[in-house]
């Protein structure tokens, strides 16, 4: 006998292309297939009497759960949980549940739900009369600022005409979207007035829309600014502040139909990197953003409308922001797209001792973790070179290069 080797199944059509291959018989494969996928997942805010029949329910399927210790004497009123166990072990949990007192039916349902986002290979993206379908070949999100402060590119379209030039470039080189920001949110930047905001953007996207057929973003938090860009045709809101910032930004986004992306962010540009130590990194952005997700729908957004960023830069060290990546895929369990934008950022400086100009490699190495950990849409200055990584990455996720580009 050969050496045991370990396999990395994370989906149902790994499981059953692994069987397939030992020639199991089909019935076998299907009633197997649940059994050869395994899921860690944290359940948060659980009361002590919940806590302890939810652990006994996974005993009692082959699964475990870890808890408190003060939970078996009730010592402590509220406990977060982590269940372990095969897709099947966990579906039969949630069977059991259902029939529990103590609200353990709604928890039920939100674990159900969390396991069809994690293994859900389809994730449908709205933006006014654009339709993405997105799973097997991500968006290339390409940057235009048009600020003189920006950390990387400040001043160099401030020009209406170089702005545009630059926006069509990157769509010929294969940008799915032109995300136009006219305020820079670099670590300490302070905010620009709304008339100098609409003075930088507005004539752009207007320009942009009427000379290319590209789908175009505005990067802002002012609820203006954002009608203004989409009446000049923008289809995509990219609000840093999940529209904490402009009690009126979902309004517009309702009225508009527009896509909508949401992400997380402690404090304001000035003051985000004043404060980056958290009890939990990835409990606090998972939270947050689905805690702005609720904020949106019950403001009138579609959920398909709606795609979420971790905010990796914004309030986080350099050692967050690696997490962020290497753990991108927990963000699944929302169920909406994740944008990922890592692009030439500090904490890439920091590793490789690189300035601004010089990070590439070191942003192209993020972005192809981030496709291989989940995201399906990347924010990028260098599109080009971005492009041809991005299709490449596809296409070793998807096992081959269906529905990449070719030259």
């Amino acid at each position: 006998m050969k050496l045991p080797r370990s396999l990395n199944i994370t989906s149902k059509m790994e499981s059953l292309l692994e069987m397939s291959c030992i020639g199991v018989d089909p019935v076998g494969v299907k009633l197997m297939a649940p059994k050869l996928i395994h899921l860690n997942l944290k359940l948060e805010g659980l009361t002590a009497p919940q806590a302890n029949i939810l652990k006994q329910e996974m005993l009692s399927v082959g699964g475990d759960a870890a808890v408190s210790v003060g939970v078996i004497n009730c010592s402590v009123n509220i406990t977060d949980a982590i269940i372990s166990g095969t897709e099947k072990q966990i579906y039969n949990v949630i069977k059991k549940l259902n029939m529990q007192p103590f609200g353990l039916k709604k928890i039920a349902d939100r674990i159900k739900s969390a396991i069809g986002n994690i293994y859900k290979n389809e994730v449908v993206l709205e933006a006014k009369a654009k339709i993405w379908v997105l799973g097997k070949r991500t968006l290339v999100m390409g940057i235009l600022n048009v600020t003189p402060d920006s950390f990387y590119d400040g001043g160099q379209y401030l020009k209406k005409g170089d702005a545009v030039k630059k926006a069509l470039q990157m769509a010929e080189h294969g940008a799915d979207i032109i995300d136009v920001g006219g305020e820079s949110s670099r670590p300490s930047s302070k905010p620009v007035s709304l008339k100098e905001e609409l003075k930088r953007v507005v004539p752009v996207i207007r320009e942009i829309v009427k000379t290319g057929d590209v789908v175009v973003s505005v990067d802002t938090t002012k609820a203006e600014v954002a009608k203004q860009a989409i009446d000049a045709g923008a289809s995509i809101v990219n609000d840093i502040s999940a529209m904490r910032f402009d009690p009126l930004m979902a309004n517009v986004c309702v009225k508009n139909k527009t896509g909508v992306i949401l992400m997380h962010m402690r404090g304001t540009p000035a003051t985000m990197q004043t404060d980056v130590k958290y009890n939990d990194l990835m409990s606090h952005i998972f939270n947050h953003l689905e805690e702005r997700i609720d904020f949106a729908v019950k403001a009138g957004i579609k959920k398909e409308r709606i795609a979420i960023d971790p905010g990796i830069g914004f309030g986080k060290s350099p050692e967050d922001n690696l997490k962020i990546i290497n753990r991108l895929s927990e963000f699944k369990a929302i169920g909406r797209p994740i944008v990922f934008g890592a692009s030439r950022k500090s904490f890439i400086g920091k590793i490789l001792g690189r300035d601004a100009k010089d990070r590439l490699e070191g942003s192209i190495a993020t972005v192809a973790a981030g496709i291989l950990n989940g995201a399906n849409i990347v924010r990028v200055h260098d599109v080009k070179e971005t492009r041809i990584a991005v299709d490449m990455v596809d296409a070793i996720k998807n096992g081959s290069g269906s529905g990449v580009r070719s030259s």
